[in-house]
């Protein structure tokens, strides 16, 4: 069964299925992403645990290092790191929401799909 044989609404549903596919793709990568940044913030402030607090500490701003105190750039990387654990929850709600409508849809194709097959389309 070729796709000009597919009838419309199911025609539909395939591309809508694609798109899905794409969403959860998209969304996936996003929270891999959101999750590197979190690791690497993480340990960076293990890295400073060790420190005194008057040790001096050099934060990365572009393409140049800037001497910061140890407590402001700890400050900075535990907001960090609370901003990136809620985008990356965030992220999962959506995806695991998005996969689940995939996964409907996907049983819903194949549903069709069998029955067509069974009645000899």
């Amino acid at each position: 069964m070729s796709d000009s044989e597919l009838p419309e609404g199911l025609q539909e549903r395939l591309a809508r299925l694609q798109q899905l596919q794409n969403i959860v793709q998209s969304l996936s990568l996003q929270r891999q992403r959101i999750e590197f940044e979190l690791n690497e913030a993480e340990q960076a402030l293990k890295t400073l645990e060790g420190l005194a607090s008057d040790a001096k500490v050099y934060k990365s701003v572009g393409a140049i290092l800037v001497e910061k105190p140890r407590d402001e750039v700890v400050k900075e990387l535990n907001e960090s790191r609370e901003l990136l654990q809620l985008r990356s929850k965030a992220l999962e709600k959506q995806e695991n929401k998005a996969r689940e409508r995939l996964n409907s849809l996907q049983q819903a194709i194949q549903k069709e799909l069998i029955q067509k097959q069974d009645l000899g389309y």
